[in-house]
């Protein structure tokens, strides 16, 4: 990652200057383990998962930032969140799906709808 720099126009010097922290997403799905990162491919679609790609899309089209996680592909997004950590511990595999908006756990062992990540969403002042 580069350093970004700050031109000083007082003192005509060039300052580094703190890199800019990247936004937590709006939207965070800790997914069960899935054949492929969004779980439609195979002979069958599940609808479920199919639901969830809907709403995912959606979601980004007004703009919110969604992330999705698989503990094969993102395993430090499962083990350096601690709340996310004690579910699977507690529950294991039931405890997935794990859906987060804006940092608060909202609904564990199933996925949201998108009423549902709205609703959070809107509580949490929108984009």
């Amino acid at each position: 990652m580069s350093d970004f720099i700050a031109f000083d126009t007082d003192t005509l010097s060039l300052a580094a200057a703190a890199p800019i922290a990247a936004a937590a997403p709006a939207v965070e799905i800790y997914d069960p383990p899935l054949c492929c990162p969004t779980g439609l491919c195979g002979p069958t679609v599940d609808q479920t998962l199919l639901d969830v790609s809907d709403m995912i899309g959606a979601l980004q089209s007004e703009g919110h930032q969604v992330e999705r996680y698989q503990a094969a592909s993102h395993p430090r997004q499962f083990t350096g969140n601690p709340a996310i950590l004690r579910l699977i511990r507690e529950k294991h595999m039931a405890a997935l799906p794990i859906t987060v908006v804006r940092s608060q756990i909202i609904k564990v062992g199933a996925y949201p709808t998108l009423a549902e990540i709205r609703s959070y969403l809107d509580e949490a002042g929108g984009l």
